[in-house]
């Protein structure tokens, strides 16, 4: 493996995206695709959006810099970048006109479909103990597009407060990137690396407090890119391991999603309606302000992230596919502390806090009030979600106050 090419996209990415991204925001302003406060990110209104649009023409700026170095990989390389040309139109057009969401999920599917039809898809997935699972074609292709859907999505929903959807991708690339260059697939590396380089050149510009937004058009195109990678860089090869890497790389995204999902679910609302329970509304209900959030995020996903690459490197397994039971043990624990502890940061630190607030709160009202009293209060305002732990004031999480 040449480094110097993905570094040389890495940082070419960053140059155009850095460079281009004003540009946007000016057109988008123009366009009238401006964000206006829903009461459900942590955003300021009156942002203009768009600004996936300069991640798009970056990305595609440096790997066709680079395509001769993708040896004959290059065509997939051209259909990943065809198919994230039709998803950032369709987010554009989202960010515009608010598409209804089946719009947006036969959009999601076609873009998916693009790279899936030149063979960028996953023929066989390589399990623990069990060995190579193969895949028909039509299977193949369902399980890709759906994965492909699915991380487009998983993006999209983390993507509510500044910096946070541009920083995590970035980390989740990079690690991949690292991976797929150990694993001999340069030109998943490649993509990963201007992937990389297009989201912190849009950092740039995102960061709390942000100039402009990613939208739609760039949220649904880094989850595109992302799925793209971890088909190409991993999951596609015979490694024992090349389905837990992408998994463990994007676990913050993958975690926050099903946690807001299956809140839904139990409240009875559509998935797709938003509110306010993301990891980042939770930090920012402890206290954490918009840029200690998204940094403790960035640190959170950096550590999933080193995990994954500690995962390719660590020698668990000998040349014949026996298991080193020592090493295997060791990585198999420190995975189930890294979910457990982030777990706990999230949920149980929230409830602390909750707590503390809500005594005084109810101590001021009720004098003499009970312990027993306090935790059966906060039990109901955790159970029905209606609480806003920095004012002590409890209100629906739709409500923009």
């Amino acid at each position: 493996m040449n480094w110097r090419d993905p570094i040389v996209g890495l940082l070419v990415a960053f140059a155009v995206s850095a460079a281009l991204t004003p540009l946007v925001a000016r057109a988008a302003v123009v366009l009238g695709a401006v964000d206006q406060p829903r009461g459900r990110g942590l955003g300021v209104g009156g942002t203009p959006l768009l600004g996936g649009l300069a991640i798009l023409v970056a990305v595609t700026v440096a790997v066709l810099l680079e395509l001769p170095a993708a040896g004959p990989q290059a065509d997939n390389l051209r259909a990943i970048l065809l198919g994230a040309v039709l998803i950032a139109v369709v987010g554009a057009a989202d960010d515009r006109f608010d598409l209804p969401w089946a719009v947006k999920l036969l959009g999601q599917i076609g873009a998916a479909l693009i790279p899936v039809s030149q063979g960028v898809q996953v023929e066989n997935i390589t399990f623990p103990f069990l060995g190579a699972v193969d895949f028909a074609d039509g299977p193949s292709t369902v399980l890709t597009v759906f994965g492909f859907v699915l991380l487009m999505n998983v993006v999209n929903f983390s993507d509510g407060i500044d910096g946070l959807a541009a920083g995590v991708s970035s980390i989740a690339a990079v690690a991949m990137g690292i991976v797929a260059a150990d694993l001999m697939k340069d030109h998943a590396a490649l993509l990963a690396a201007a992937t990389a380089g297009a989201a912190l050149g849009f950092l740039v510009h995102n960061f709390h407090p942000a100039r402009v937004f990613m939208g739609d058009t760039g949220a649904m195109l880094l989850g595109y890119l992302l799925a793209a990678i971890a088909v190409e860089g991993s999951v596609k090869t015979n490694a024992v391991l090349a389905l837990v890497v992408p998994f463990v790389v994007l676990a913050l995204p993958v975690l926050d999603t099903t946690f807001v999902v299956l809140k839904r679910l139990k409240s009875g609302v559509p998935i797709y309606n938003a509110d306010q329970n993301h990891f980042h509304h939770r930090l920012s209900r402890i206290g954490f302000s918009p840029r200690r959030t998204v940094v403790y995020l960035y640190l959170w996903a950096g550590s999933l992230a080193g995990l994954a690459v500690a995962l390719r490197f660590v020698p668990y397994s000998d040349n014949r596919g026996h298991f080193n039971p020592w090493w295997t043990t060791v990585m198999g624990l420190i995975l189930l502390a890294c979910l457990a502890v982030s777990v706990y940061l999230v949920t149980v630190l929230e409830i602390l806090k909750l707590r503390r607030i809500d005594a005084l709160r109810l101590r001021r009202a009720r004098p003499g009030i009970s312990d027993d009293e306090i935790d059966a209060d906060v039990a109901r305002v955790l159970q029905t979600g209606e609480f806003s732990a920095i004012t002590g004031e409890h209100h629906r999480v739709d409500d923009p106050r």
